[in-house]
């Protein structure tokens, strides 16, 4: 008995000390981006400051909230008719308004700037239409401009805000409605919307993350914010130092708006005494007031999904052949490969940490499983400059390691390779992976594992007859949401894949940055349709729960 309790014993600090080693190597990029940033950056900040910094600051932070703003209005609106009415085609439309969380941002703007640009189908039946031969017969709204990209980032990031909002609308308590009814008080404005505000925030401070970490469509729109800024100082200014310092600027700010985001609802409780809750049920709409509702629901998808699947296919259908697809055979390979690679990897890495974290009495490994799962939280373009300045220091421990023993080291290196590109991904990734399967293994009751245990089950016995089956939906959801994640993920790739190395994203952007949008159209097509998955699978999911 006792040697079987030494071995126990041994075991738990063999995962302790594996969750620690991962969660420190994850950390490592971060950890490395704020150490560059205390170098000195050769006098390039006198000129930031004279020439762009401010203008960055300005547009990022009106980017931010024009589409905080307008992604609240269209998903809380949407998220309220769809919760408490019932009209025709509403429970379609609760499926189509979560589509456009399937598009990255950066391909829906390629397509409405072809869609309504001067030589586009809207300007081109604009003309025809009144007779216009010039574009100063008329005016029509740039949309490679601020504006624009408040619109199609909007149309694209409302879905986070909407699926908050729509559970909390649909689990706020009967009861309440009643006495808002009985004293005759709108039952959105004081009920309602003061109920879902803690989750509405939530949504908010995730569309803003989005739209702070946005590097595709800020570039194409032409647009000078804080992550572009770090783009053009570590290429254009070749000062990988200077780079890390405004991404910790950056960094600085998206915590200052997770801090905003808590600090708002902190006083916030809502509390339901009654015995027996339940929960609203839909009211039945008819005529003009179903119209009405129907309408406000399919402008979102239709917006932000739709039309431009519509623009991609058209475009599609007139470029396509053999030899366009036989091109597209290898960055559709490599998309694939690195997904597949980085969803397994995600995943494994995930299942190991959370359970060793569930199971542990030390507080300085949850503490660590938890901070590991903090990548996501910074933009691309930031963690590729950590991820680079740690390949960096981990390709001079090998140098020096060279010096010991030649053969068996002169042919490691992490700078330029796969697996930088992977390492990367992990680093970013690690978040959607963890904190699905954390929240699963919340749900699992403790007696089960206890029960295990004492019935005799080791950890490994108990984590493959209890854990993983009844974690398997949390784990699939994970690995769908990391593997489409990785193969829209625009600006590490760019910055860190090798040569000669291009993914489906890639090869959409330097298409529609050379202007040809009809070659770009197809593999943007592919990655939206590889995108349709996970929302499916994941509204099944919340449908079902």
């Amino acid at each position: 008995m006792k040697q079987r309790l030494k071995i126990k014993f041994d075991i738990v600090k063999v995962l302790d000390f594996g969750t620690v080693i991962l969660s420190l190597i994850i950390l490592g990029p971060i950890v490395s981006l704020f150490y560059m940033s205390l170098g000195d950056s050769a006098d390039i900040w006198p000129h930031l400051v004279e020439t762009v910094i401010f203008r960055y600051f300005w547009n990022t932070f009106v980017l931010m909230i024009g589409v905080a703003v307008c992604s609240t209005v269209i998903g809380v609106g949407s998220a309220w008719l769809i919760s408490n009415y019932s009209f025709s085609f509403s429970k379609v439309l609760d499926w189509f308004l979560l589509l456009p969380a399937a598009c990255p941002a950066y391909l829906v703007a390629y397509a409405y700037t072809d869609f309504l640009e001067y030589a586009g189908t809207v300007q081109g039946l604009f003309r025809a239409t009144f007779g216009y031969s010039s574009p100063n017969d008329y005016y029509f709204p740039e949309i490679r401009s601020l504006g624009g990209a408040i619109f199609v980032m909007s149309f694209v990031l409302y879905p986070y805000i909407y699926v908050l909002a729509r559970t909390a609308f649909r689990k706020a308590p009967l009861t309440l409605y009643q006495v808002a009814r009985l004293y005759q008080k709108s039952t959105f404005f004081r009920i309602g919307l003061p109920l879902a505000r803690p989750a509405i925030l939530a949504g908010m401070a995730l569309v803003c993350m989005e739209v702070v970490s946005d590097f595709g469509t800020v570039e194409y729109f032409s647009l000078e914010t804080l992550t572009l800024g770090i783009f053009n100082v570590w290429i254009g200014m070749n000062s990988i130092t200077a780079a890390a310092q405004l991404s910790v600027i950056t960094f600085l700010f998206v915590i200052g708006l997770l801090f905003v985001e808590a600090r708002s609802r902190a006083a916030q409780r809502f509390n339901d005494t009654s015995r027996g809750q339940s929960y609203i049920s839909l009211e039945k709409i008819y005529g003009l007031k179903s119209l009405l509702a129907f309408s406000v629901c399919i402008t979102p998808p239709m917006i932000g999904f739709f039309i431009p699947i519509l623009v991609l296919a058209t475009n599609s259908m007139t470029v396509i052949s053999s030899e366009i697809l036989m091109e597209l055979k290898g960055p559709l390979l490599n998309s694939v490969f690195v997904s597949i690679l980085c969803s397994f990897t995600v995943v494994l890495i995930s299942c190991f940490v959370v359970a060793t974290a569930q199971n542990s009495q030390s507080s300085v490994i949850k503490i660590l499983a938890n901070c590991s799962a903090s990548g996501y939280a910074f933009p691309g373009t930031m963690l590729a400059v950590g991820v680079v300045v740690f390949a960096g220091i981990g390709d001079y421990l090998i140098i020096n390691l060279q010096t010991y023993n030649k053969d068996l080291f002169s042919n490691i290196h992490f700078g330029g390779t796969i697996f930088l590109l992977l390492f990367a991904y992990v680093v970013r990734f690690q978040a959607i992976g963890f904190g699905a399967i954390n929240s699963g293994i919340q749900k699992i009751s403790p007696n089960l594992f206890a029960v295990s245990r004492s019935l005799g089950k080791t950890f490994s016995g108990t984590t493959s007859m209890i854990t993983l089956p009844l974690l398997k939906t949390y784990i699939l959801a994970a690995a769908l949401l990391v593997f489409v994640d990785t193969m829209k993920e625009l600006p590490m790739t760019l910055l860190l894949r090798p040569f000669n190395f291009e993914t489906l994203a890639t090869y959409t952007y330097q298409y529609a940055h050379d202007e040809l949008m009809t070659r770009a159209s197809v593999p943007a097509l592919m990655i939206i349709l590889t995108g349709l998955l996970p929302v499916v699978f994941l509204n099944h999911v919340l449908r079902d729960s």
